[in-house]
């Protein structure tokens, strides 16, 4: 029976940590393949200027604090009032968490802030997924918008791999997946109708899942939705504007931007932006591999694109590291204001 557990638990973690870290080294491997190395850094050092990434640090920065007071709004309709600089906190741990254990950083944003404020960690998820949620919708509406401005170009890189379409319609009009997402939903659905225990173990699942629901379901009543609503418009303004300014960093990349115009960027960062949904660190792999191919599209050459994939993911990567030990810092210090001081 022990030994059962212990195989369980390191199967689950090797699914959770060793699977990510497989794709990452696997996506940049095959990456670096056919690319000169020494070339793509002859470009990052004599064609880059480094104003423009610098501009794209900034706003990136900008774009987490932006999120922090998105969510801010969320835990305040569940009765949550955290103070500004934690919730700024929990976001730049979140992506300094990300990097070493995908997905793991979300889970502990949500400990740090129901410990800190002593909420239910079941409600705080909730928001959480809540505020995933939404980035999901956004990527799916931007992800419609792209093909509808973009079909030209992306038909005709389906038309010459016609093995690659093919295999992507079989998939989508493949009755079996229609099937088991039907069978998935109606599973979920007598989960939570039939009756039991609140001491049992169903019982327990159930009672988390409506706290995730509680916490989900918050954004079609809460007050502030128009600021909401503001405040994920200028995140995922901000996001763009990132990619955006920093297209300017090298000349090829400007050249595209200046004879494409703004559809070149959105459909990079758009198959950028569906990419961090692959498990990798910190989306080192498949981020690189979206900005290769969707600038590809637009006449940027492999090895052009990937000097101007790695510099932006690297760059953007050694600010979440600094973030991320300003953010556990700040965290030490605010415990230490926390804790009562005894009297000898």
């Amino acid at each position: 029976m022990e030994a059962g557990k212990k195989k369980t638990t390191l199967t689950g973690a090797l699914m959770k940590y060793g699977l990510p870290l497989v794709v990452t080294v696997g996506l940049c491997w095959l990456m670096f393949r056919d690319i000169d190395f020494a070339e793509m850094m002859r470009i990052i050092r004599r064609q880059c200027d480094f104003r423009w990434i610098a501009l794209a640090l900034a706003l990136s920065v900008v774009s987490h604090v932006i999120r922090a007071f998105r969510w801010d709004i969320q835990l305040k309709a569940l009765g949550i009032r955290a103070p500004k600089h934690v919730l700024i906190y929990s976001i730049f741990g979140t992506y300094a968490v990300n990097l070493v254990f995908p997905r793991l950083g979300e889970v502990w944003r949500t400990g740090y802030v129901a410990q800190r404020q002593q909420a239910a960690f079941s409600t705080v998820f909730g928001s959480m997924v809540g505020d995933r949620l939404a980035d999901t919708v956004t990527v799916a509406l931007l992800l419609l918008l792209t093909f509808g401005l973009a079909s030209g170009q992306l038909m005709s890189y389906l038309s010459q791999n016609a093995d690659l379409y093919a295999r992507l319609m079989g998939l989508l009009t493949s009755p079996w997946l229609w099937i088991a997402i039907a069978v998935t939903a109606g599973a979920a659905w007598w989960f939570m109708r039939m009756k039991a225990s609140p001491t049992s173990a169903a019982g327990r699942l159930q009672g988390f899942v409506k706290g995730l629901w509680r916490g989900f379901a918050v954004l079609a009543t809460m007050k502030g939705k128009g600021a909401w609503l503001l405040l994920t418009v200028s995140l995922w303004g901000c996001y763009f504007l990132q990619f955006y300014v920093a297209m300017y960093a090298f000349p090829f990349t400007a050249d595209a931007l200046s004879r494409y115009g703004v559809i070149c960027p959105l459909v990079a960062w758009v198959f950028s932006s569906i990419a961090m949904g692959v498990p990798s660190n910190g989306g080192i792999g498949p981020w690189q591999w979206a900005v290769i191919f969707g600038l590809g599209l637009y006449g940027v050459g492999q090895t052009d694109a990937a000097a101007f994939a790695n510099l932006v993911l690297g760059t953007q990567t050694l600010l979440l590291i600094a973030l991320g030990i300003i953010t556990f810092a700040g965290i030490m210090l605010d415990k230490k204001k926390l804790t009562p001081k005894t009297k000898n």
